[in-house]
Order: C-alpha cells, then sequence, then structure tokens
C-alpha cells in the first residue's frame, strides 16, 4: 500500500507538468490563429477542442514523450532543457504539418503559424521552467546572520557553478567575485559582483566583511596555488577549494564538496596523465593477484585494477586486519568484480602456489615489502628475508605457473643505495632480471619516489605533529626528495605494465625535487598556523641510511622516453645469473642463522654500487664470504 501511494505521490507533479505543457501548446496554437486573423480584421470562428486541435494536441504531446521532456527536473532547468524544448517544438512541428495534411490538407491553417509556432511554444515551456528554477534558488538563499559571507577566488566556470551550489545549501552568502582576468574587471557574474584582483585579497576580504575565502580554480598548476594560498594566508581567514575533476571522477571528493587545500596541491609537478585507454586494453578481463594488498600501495593498485577493467582480483596479505578492511571496502565499492582473499607470507612458496592455484592471475603486482629506512638499518635479516628472498619466491612460483606478467614495485632508492632498504630492494631487481627468461613470463620493474600519505610517510607524520602542538622535526634543512600521490603511484605502474616491454626497469620523469623544508612550512600555513611562530621546526640531523638528495637515474642504465612522454625506461645491466644464484643460497643460509654479519657482507657482495650512508663499526676479526666471486670493476662512489 505505501509504495502505491509513493508512486502516486510521484506521478501527480508529472501529470501537472503535462497538462501545463499541453495546455500550453493549445494556447499556443489559438494564440498564433488568433493573431494572424485579427491583423487582417478577419472575425473567425475558432473553437476550442474541435477535431484539428485534439489532433496538434496528440501529436505535440507524443513528440515531447519521444524526446524525454518529462525527464527533465524544472528544479534544475537550464540551457540544455531550452534547447531540447526547441528540438520538441520543431520536431513537433513537423508531425503537426503531417496531421493535418492527412486531415485537411493543410486547410485554413495559415502558413505564418507555422513559422511563428516552434519560437513561440518555445518560450512559453520554458519561461515558466526557469522562473521556477530561479524561484526556488531565492527561496534556498539564506541572508541571516547565521549564514557564512563567501569570498570566492576565480569567475569562471567552477566559480559561476560553485554560487549557485552554496546558494542551494542555504548556509552561505556569496558576496563577490577576485579574479585576474582584466576584461572581468566590474562586470557581475550570478548577479554578483567581479571586485578586484585575486592578489588583492587581503584588502578587499575585510572591506565585504567575509568569514570564509574559497578557492575555485580547480586547473591551477602548482605554482600558481602557492601564490594563492600565500595571498589567503595574509588575511588570516579560513579558507577551502573546490575538488579538482580527477578527485570527482575517482570518488575522492562529492560535487559541491568544499575541501582544505591539500600539500599536494602545493607541489612542485603537476600530476601525469594515464593512458586510459592502453591501461584498460591490457588489463580488461584479467585476473590479477597483488601482494601487500593490505598496504597504502597494495589497496590503491587492487581499486584502480577494479576501477579499470580487471575481472578478478587475489588479495595476498599477512596482516589478518589490512586484508579483511581492504576486502571489505573493495566488495562494497566493486560488487560486480570477484575478490579471492588469501592470508600469509609471500616469502612462503605455499602460500605463494596456493593463491596462483585459486586465481590462475594473468598479471601479479608484487607490493609487499619493507620500506621503512631507519627501521631497515637496525632490521638486515627481515630486510633481506622480506624485500629479496621473499621477492625470489614470488617471481619463481610465477614463472612456474606461466603468469604473463611479473610487476616489481621498486623504489628510487635502489639507484646508487646507500641504505639496507635501496640496497635490498636492488637486489630484488638484480634477482628478477636472472630468473627471467627469453619466453614466458614479462618481468617488469617500477621505481617511483616517495608516495604522499603512505603508510609512515612525512606527510602523515607532519600532519600528527601540527596536530599536537609541534615541534615538526626535519632531518636536514637542504634535505630534498621527489614525491606523488597514491593514485598516481599506481597508475604508473599500470601504465609501464601496459606498455609491452619484457624485462623492462620504468620510472617517471618527476620533475623537480622538493624541499622537505618548505614542504613542513607548508603544511604548517596550511593549518592555519605559523612556522616558527606557532610551530616549531626542529632539525634532528639525517637518520641512518639517509642522504640529502635522491637519485632518479644511474649512469648506465641509458634511459630512453616510451610511448608515454613522462615514463623513462632503463636498459637493465648486466647481472651474472649464476652468481646471484650461489648468493641466493648463502643468504638463504645466513638468514636461517640469523647470522647478522654475514648478510651484511653478502649484501655488500651482491650490490657492488651499494655504499652505506653510515658504515658501523668493524667487527673484531675479518669476515671471509663464503660465495666465490669473479673479479669486479671498482665500486661507484
Amino acid at each position: 500500500m505505501s509504495g502505491w501511494k509513493t508512486r502516486v505521490s510521484a506521478a501527480a507533479p508529472r501529470a501537472a507538468v503535462v497538462l501545463h505543457d499541453l495546455f500550453m501548446v493549445w494556447l499556443c496554437w489559438a494564440g498564433l490563429n488568433q493573431f494572424r486573423y485579427s491583423i487582417q480584421s478577419v472575425s473567425i470562428d475558432l473553437p476550442a477542442f474541435s477535431p484539428e486541435n485534439l489532433l496538434i494536441l496528440f501529436a505535440q504531446g507524443m513528440v515531447f514523450w519521444k524526446v524525454g521532456l518529462y525527464r527533465g527536473v524544472w528544479r534544475f532547468a537550464s540551457l540544455p532543457d531550452l534547447l531540447n524544448i526547441l528540438k520538441a517544438s520543431v520536431a513537433g512541428l513537423v508531425a503537426i504539418v503531417l496531421a493535418l495534411f492527412l486531415y485537411n490538407r493543410l486547410n485554413q491553417t495559415p502558413r505564418s503559424v507555422l513559422v511563428l509556432y516552434p519560437i513561440v511554444l518555445t518560450a512559453l515551456l520554458g519561461m515558466p521552467r526557469l522562473l521556477y528554477r530561479s524561484w526556488k534558488d531565492h527561496s534556498l538563499t539564506r541572508t541571516d546572520k547565521a549564514a557564512l559571507r563567501v569570498l570566492i577566488l576565480g569567475a569562471g566556470q567552477a566559480g559561476e557553478t560553485l554560487v549557485r551550489d552554496l546558494r542551494r545549501t542555504g548556509a552561505y552568502q556569496p558576496v563577490g567575485f577576485l579574479d585576474d582576468a582584466a576584461k572581468l574587471r566590474g562586470s557581475e557574474l550570478q548577479g554578483l559582483p567581479v571586485l578586484g584582483r585575486v592578489d588583492e585579497v587581503d584588502k578587499i576580504a575585510p572591506e565585504t566583511g567575509v568569514n570564509l575565502l574559497v578557492i575555485a580554480m580547480p586547473s591551477l598548476d602548482a605554482a600558481s596555488m602557492r601564490r594563492i594560498v600565500a595571498a589567503c594566508e595574509r588575511t588570516g581567514l579560513p579558507f577551502r577549494t573546490v575538488p579538482r575533476l580527477d578527485d570527482l571522477l575517482e570518488g575522492r571528493s562529492l560535487p559541491g564538496e568544499l575541501k582544505e587545500v591539500a600539500i599536494e596541491d602545493l607541489l612542485g609537478r603537476q600530476p601525469v596523465t594515464p593512458d586510459w585507454k592502453a591501461i584498460r586494453g591490457w588489463l580488461g578481463g584479467r585476473s590479477v593477484l597483488v601482494t601487500g594488498a593490505g598496504g597504502s600501495i597494495g589497496s590503491e593498485l587492487c581499486r584502480q585494477c577494479a576501477r579499470h577493467g580487471a575481472r578478478q582480483i587475489a588479495l595476498l596479505e599477512i596482516d589478518e586486519l589490512a586484508l579483511a578492511t581492504t576486502e571489505a571496502e573493495l566488495r562494497r565499492d566493486f560488487p560486480q568484480i570477484e575478490f579471492i582473499p588469501v592470508l600469509g607470507d609471500c616469502g612462503d612458496a605455499a602460500v605463494i602456489e596456493h593463491a596462483l592455484g585459486l586465481s590462475h592471475p594473468e598479471a601479479v603486482f608484487h607490493a609487499a615489502a619493507y620500506k621503512q629506512v631507519p627501521v631497515l638499518e637496525a632490521q638486515l635479516r627481515e630486510a633481506v628475508r622480506n624485500n629479496v628472498l621473499a621477492t625470489e619466491t614470488v617471481a619463481e612460483q610465477s614463472l612456474k605457473a606461466g603468469v604473463g606478467t611479473f610487476v616489481l614495485i621498486s623504489t628510487d632508492k635502489a639507484v646508487d643505495p646507500v641504505n639496507v632498504l635501496g640496497a635490498s630492494k636492488r637486489l630484488a631487481e638484480m634477482l628478477c632480471q636472472a630468473i627471467a627468461g627469453s619466453q614466458g613470463t614479462r618481468f617488469i620493474t617500477v621505481r617511483f619516489g616517495n608516495v604522499l600519505d603512505s603508510a609512515g610517510s612525512v606527510v602523515p607524520l607532519f600532519r600528527e605533529q601540527i596536530r599536537t602542538g609541534g615541534p615538526v622535526t626535519v632531518t636536514d634543512a637542504e634535505v630534498t626528495r621527489y614525491f606523488m600521490t597514491i593514485p598516481e603511484a599506481c597508475q604508473l605502474i599500470l601504465q609501464a605494465s601496459a606498455i609491452g616491454s619484457r624485462q623492462a626497469i620504468y620510472t617517471l620523469d618527476m620533475g623537480e625535487p622538493v624541499s622537505i623544508r618548505l614542504l613542513a612550512e607548508q603544511m604548517i600555513r596550511l593549518a592555519g598556523k605559523q612556522p616558527d611562530r606557532d610551530i616549531a621546526i626542529v632539525y634532528t640531523g639525517l637518520r641512518p641510511g639517509e642522504k640529502l638528495h635522491e637519485t632518479l637515474f644511474h649512469a648506465d642504465e641509458r634511459y630512453r622516453p616510451t610511448s608515454h612522454p613522462k615514463i623513462l625506461q632503463a636498459e637493465a645491466r648486466e647481472v651474472a645469473a649464476e652468481n646471484l644464484r650461489l648468493m641466493r643460497t648463502a643468504l638463504r643460509e645466513a638468514v636461517v642463522r640469523y647470522d647478522l654479519d654475514q648478510l651484511a657482507v653478502l649484501l655488500r657482495e651482491a650490490v657492488p654500487e651499494f655504499v652505506p650512508a653510515s658504515v658501523p663499526e668493524a667487527p673484531q676479526k675479518q669476515l671471509a664470504t663464503v660465495v666465490a666471486f669473479p673479479a669486479r670493476a671498482s665500486r661507484k662512489t
């Protein structure tokens, strides 16, 4: 019964709209005929409900229904609705002419009426809709003291849309725009004046008595955003921004939502735009397996695969809570995709064999790894076991299972490594290269820099330090790093996988490095505070294994461009497969014995370019290497 009442209540307004439009059709036709004859001083009797009028109403009504005129909502009537009405009026004229020709050969139908009919009918149908929307917008606009007065920076399309959204909510009162375009100076948009340039915000904001600034320029580059944020900070007022189009499409923001300016908005590099056609062409309909699926990179990689065409995704994760949480989120967001959760350690060959047997993947993304530089300096055994030997296990089992593509997710720290993380990831790259053959599985390595907001990264650390009142700890005033966002990192992985080369190493042209000191200062300002006044910045010195500046490219790898303008492919350096086979046997034996000294020697022997940033005190006795190696060239310094 309640469902029937709901359908009736929903149909009632639509029926009223249909009756309104048919009345307007009758009024237009009768009025034009009456006007036509009145200017000739001819008196004629035009009955209200003649067979001719009924035929006109029927023909025009069928056209309205066919063009979908009643799927629109008066509350949001706009220019596309008017164009749809004009199309329906013209099509209706054609239908009326055909109907009247068959009925009475257009007898006593003035040609001037036929010419004017679509124009007048469009006005009669469009004006009530636009007036209704204007009335609703006005009625929802609050002007009481509770409404926040808002100054909008940017008088473009985003600013115009923002005004509509703010008025619709009723909680905000837009008072004007600021824009740098000279042609807009003194003009009005949505009834609001353009008051001046953006860099005049600190003078204009106090004059207008606003409580909030909103940056409505979602396509700004990072340098321009930094300039505008600095101008907003001078006012001392809170400020927000509208979300970018990518954030809306990826579901990270909602339409009409105001969000705080994020630190990634201020970074000095534009996000890389992937070739989605190539990615979907490679990924579409495939089954994939992701190791470390509960981590920040692994979970986002699962989402990207699900969003861009994967048929089935196997999730391998050692943390049971992370596995359960990630699986639940994915099933909620992508109910049409099959997810196969597997709890276990990817260094266990039986676990990998079981996961591969369950999912039969065509691609394996190996994201599981330890990645905290200072931690791994003191945890050498786990770094080798998880980053090196587990990678070898996953790669060998993937090759054995006939997986089409194996993707190792590496780091820029593997280039001329100075820490255990970089050396272990470089050795993992070398092992994958040695395992790869001329046929069968494609082995791909993808390197990228630091990832914003990933677990353990500097951005969430700074955010928490600022939240608790500081101090913010920076290792060195001169330290720099390359940064990218988590979604961008995962898009790079998929893009590199789709390029199609065999045994390739890919890296991203990441532009200019970011100063960590400036990053800390910007995050403090975004929190509405001032560096060294409200929040102190303390320099603690480089931690074990850290260096001032990261290196993206190795001199001997000879990078060349790919089909994507921002992705470069390295020519892999030669590795001695037999030496690596002996080395990994020795590493496994040292891991079993928990022999840290032997592991340190073996890691340096395996990765000749590994020069630790801080060499620990030498052991009392000289350690002998258990594996004999051919003579090598001198190490790079």
